[in-house]
């Protein structure tokens, strides 16, 4: 299904498809409303539904990345494929968590779209060269905010005591130098010791000072 509120868009794209022998155009859309209606009321056969929506992502009315959304809810047999002219980082981002299986740039080539068609089809996912770059972007600097999350939640599991103990490993003082330093019996030194490693997962002392300097947890 094409699905595109240009008419000469849509007629340049069946022009092309018609000419992959294995490739059908089912039908067509102006609008995300048409799509979505066409295929609860239009395709309830299998021979008859098509395999993917080949869909621009800005639409009159409902949006292509709130058409995928409903798409990849009602009707999870159908695979959405944007197309569009925006190399936005938001665009393509909003699209796969909608549940788009690919995305590729209105200027690309006939060939690459046939193959991304059959890609999609197949059960995979595809993404344009410079699409996939921003989607590994955006993942990168998904997976920093969460490793400075995490660090966080590390730091905040420790106490203001536990901290003073693990600045004074770090230091390479003893439980006994540690507990006379703080005023401190060595078996308290060496349970706040045990505990912060429990807490941090790790097996001995020298893993605890190595990821309390890796990690600047002091």
């Amino acid at each position: 299904m094409l699905v595109d509120d240009h008419a000469i868009v849509r007629d340049g794209i069946r022009l092309l498809l018609e000419q992959v022998d294995d490739f059908q155009i089912i039908d067509e859309a102006t609008d995300g409303e048409e799509a979505l209606e066409k295929l609860k009321t239009g395709h309830s056969s299998d021979e008859n539904r098509p395999d993917v929506v080949l869909m621009d992502i800005s639409l009159p009315g409902m949006s292509g990345i709130q058409t995928a959304q409903s798409i990849a809810r009602q009707h999870k047999q159908v695979r959405v494929l944007m197309l569009s002219m925006h190399n936005n980082e938001d665009y393509i981002l909003r699209s796969v968590e909608a549940g788009a299986a690919g995305y590729i740039l209105k200027d690309t080539s006939s060939d690459e779209m046939v193959k991304a068609i059959r890609t999609v089809a197949s059960g995979e996912k595809y993404y344009s060269s410079p699409v996939a770059t921003i989607i590994l972007n955006g993942y990168m600097q998904q997976l920093k905010k969460s490793d400075k999350t995490a660090l966080k939640t590390r730091r905040s599991k420790l106490s203001k005591k536990e901290k003073e103990i693990l600045q004074f490993l770090v230091e390479g003082m003893s439980s006994r130098e540690i507990a006379e330093k703080l005023q401190l019996s060595v078996r308290t030194v060496d349970n706040h010791r045990a505990n912060m490693m429990r807490r941090l997962q790790v097996r001995n002392a020298a893993e605890l000072v190595k990821t309390a300097v890796e990690e600047k947890l002091i």
